[in-house]
């Protein structure tokens, strides 16, 4: 298989995603056992409830969102970072939840904070994306977002509350969250290097367009 060789950019966004999806892999399997064992009043229909409420915000505000990120370039970073930030928190607050109504609350501050992140991550991601490479770093993301780490995590996740508890596997979830967030401001860092340069070549460029137009006329 040929190496594939990627933007920095591109590269710690996809690390970044590695890293946060493997934190919430290890809630995923576990999520909806925690509500029927340690929610008051936990049920199937809570868990349901709980599903729900997280998708149908997040739908809400994802095209919002992608709207500011779209007219408002600098937006992006700030919706991806921050919203990013925030879920990496969402976790503790399970930790601390003992109600059907603490979940409910979560996971509309979950739907949005997500829906904020992820416009400002498709944002700076699909401006950076390596001509030619399109597909394949799209795919490479969706393998580290959705597929190894998660999916590993989600094993280690039930061995987890097998042999210590709910609020471990919660508290190390937030922990890798923020470290996952934490990955994106290397991609700040790279985005004003960029700049940096294409100020350089700029002011390079336009003395010698204006020495020669002079010269021409």
């Amino acid at each position: 298989m040929a190496k594939i060789k990627l933007n920095k950019i591109v590269k710690y966004l996809i690390y970044s995603d590695l890293v946060f999806y493997t934190g919430w892999g290890l809630i995923s399997p576990i999520f909806a056992v925690f509500i029927l064992k340690s929610i008051i009043g936990g049920s199937a229909l809570v868990v349901g409830i709980a599903a729900s409420i997280n998708m149908i915000v997040r739908s809400i505000f994802r095209i919002p969102f992608g709207m500011c990120t779209d007219k408002n370039n600098r937006t992006a970073f700030a919706f991806m970072f921050w919203g990013l930030l925030l879920t990496a928190f969402i976790p503790i607050g399970y930790f601390y939840s003992s109600h059907a109504w603490h979940i409910y609350a979560l996971q509309a501050i979950l739907g949005m904070s997500l829906a904020m992140s992820t416009a400002g991550w498709t944002t700076i991601f699909s401006r950076h994306l390596d001509k030619g490479k399109e597909s394949t770093e799209w795919g490479i993301d969706a393998v580290a977002a959705a597929g190894i780490g998660p999916g590993i995590a989600a094993a280690v996740g039930g061995v987890a509350v097998t042999y210590f508890s709910f609020k471990a596997v919660f508290l190390a979830s937030s922990i890798i969250g923020l470290i996952g967030a934490s990955i994106l401001l290397a991609v700040k860092a790279e985005c004003i290097k960029s700049k940096m340069k294409k100020s350089v070549v700029h002011k390079r460029l336009v003395p010698r367009i204006g020495n020669h137009n002079h010269n021409h006329y």
